[in-house]
C-alpha cells in the first residue's frame, strides 16, 4: 500500500490517495475525500490489466459537479420523496436536490466530505478504513452519525466494503458505493453488450419523479427480468412505462436472499474481454443504474468521454424512500444499535468471446 497527496480543498486541507495492491497485481486507489474509489484495474481474459471504474486523475475533478463517480454515499443512498420523512411523530425536513425529492444525502452528503484514514494489512489483503462523524442536523438529519468505512483488497481478487455507524439518536441510515463499471475498460465505449444476471424476482417500480410506489412488482414478463444473463442493451429501449421512466435501468431490485448473511446479488460479464464481476451482499435490495444521464459532457481519466449508457452502478442498499414506506424493510438506526453492511466484489475472469 503507497500513500501520497492528491490535492487540497479550498479550505487548504490536504487530501490523500491510496494505492492497494494485491499479489496478483490487481490494485485500486481510493481518495479519503468521499470515500471516493479512483481506480480500479483488473485483469481480462487474456491477463491484460485495465482500470474498470469511471472518474477522474486528479481531484479538481471531483470537487466540481459530477454523478457521484466511486463515492460513498450517506446518509441515505437513493431517494426520499418529498425531502422529508418523520420519526416519532417529528418530520425531518431535507434539501430537495433531486426535483422535489432528495438524493443521496443532499446538496452535501458523504461524498462532499474529507474522511479520517487509517490503513490495516493482513497476511492476504489490505485495508483502507475511513471514518466520519456527521453532526446533528448535517443536511437536515437527526442525531451524530458516527461512521466508519472499511475497503479491503484480498489476495483473491475480492474487494470488499463494510460499512458501520452509530447514533445518538434515532434517525435514518441507508449507506452504499457509487462506482459506475465498464469492465471493458473506463472510457471503452457503453455498456450495452455487458450481460447481467440480477438474482431478483421482483422491483420497486417507480412515480415520475422515480420514487417507488410501494409495489413489490414480479420480474416475469417484463424488461426487468433478469434472472438468467441478459444483454444490458437488449431491452433498455422496450415500449415500457418504467423504462421510459428511468431512462432505461434506474431501479432497486428486491434480492431474493438466503439467509442473514452474505448473498448472491448479480453477476456481470464482459464478452470481449472475459472480465466478470459478481456481487454479493447483506442488503436487501440493489440499484440496478445504466449511466443513463451521462451525456458526453464529461471527460473522465486519459482523456476518455463518457458519453450516455458508458457505465453501469450496482449499488447494494435499503430500498429508496423506505422511511416512507412502512412495507420496506426499515431504515431507522436508535442509539444503543449498530447499522452494519458488507459488499463484496469479486473479480473473475472468462474465456474472451469474439
Amino acid at each position: 500500500m503507497t500513500v501520497q497527496e492528491f490535492g487540497k480543498l479550498p479550505n487548504g486541507e490536504t487530501v490523500q490517495l491510496f494505492t492497494l495492491r494485491n499479489k496478483n497485481g490487481v490494485e485500486t486507489a481510493i481518495t479519503n475525500y468521499g470515500g471516493i474509489i479512483v481506480t480500479l484495474k483488473t485483469f481480462d481474459g487474456k491477463g491484460l490489466l485495465a482500470d474498470v471504474a469511471l472518474g477522474f486523475e486528479t481531484l479538481a475533478g471531483y470537487l466540481g459537479k459530477h454523478p457521484y463517480f466511486g463515492a460513498i454515499i450517506g446518509r441515505y443512498g437513493n431517494r426520499i420523496g418529498k425531502a422529508r420523512f418523520t420519526i416519532d411523530g417529528v418530520t425531518y425536513t431535507l434539501a430537495k436536490n433531486d426535483g422535489e425529492n432528495s438524493l443521496h444525502g443532499g446538496n452535501e452528503g458523504f461524498d462532499r466530505k474529507l474522511w479520517k484514514a487509517r490503513t490495516e494489512s493482513g497476511p492476504d489483503s489490505q485495508t483502507l478504513v475511513l471514518s466520519y462523524t456527521s453532526p446533528d442536523g448535517e443536511e437536515g438529519y437527526p442525531g451524530t452519525l458516527e461512521t466508519e468505512v472499511r475497503y479491503t483488497l484480498r489476495d483473491d481478487d475480492t474487494f470488499r466494503i463494510d460499512y458501520l455507524a452509530k447514533t445518538d439518536k434515532k434517525t435514518v441510515v441507508n449507506l452504499t458505493n457509487h462506482t459506475y463499471f465498464n469492465l471493458a475498460g473506463q472510457g471503452n465505449g457503453d455498456i450495452l453488450n455487458h450481460e447481467i444476471q440480477i438474482n431478483a424476482s421482483r422491483f420497486t417500480p417507480v412515480d415520475e419523479g422515480l420514487i417507488p410506489t410501494g409495489e413489490l412488482r414480479p420480474v416475469d414478463g417484463t424488461p426487468f427480468d433478469f434472472r438468467k444473463p441478459v444483454r444490458i442493451g437488449a431491452r433498455i429501449d422496450a415500449d415500457d412505462e418504467q423504462i421510459r421512466r428511468g431512462r432505461g435501468y434506474d431501479h432497486n431490485f428486491v434480492l431474493d436472499r438466503e439467509g442473514e448473511g452474505l448473498s448472491f446479488a448479480a453477476r456481470v460479464t464482459e464478452p470481449s474481454t472475459g472480465r466478470v464481476l459478481e456481487v454479493w451482499t447483506t442488503e436487501p435490495g440493489m440499484q440496478f443504474y445504466t449511466g443513463n444521464f451521462l451525456d458526453g459532457t464529461i471527460t473522465g481519466k486519459a482523456g476518455k468521454v463518457y458519453p450516455r449508457r458508458s457505465g453501469f452502478c450496482l449499488e447494494t442498499q435499503h430500498f429508496p424512500d423506505s422511511p416512507n414506506q412502512p412495507s420496506f424493510p426499515s431504515t431507522l438506526l436508535e442509539p444503543g444499535k449498530e447499522y452494519r453492511s458488507t459488499t463484496l466484489w469479486k473479480f473473475l475472469t472468462a474465456q474472451p468471446r469474439k
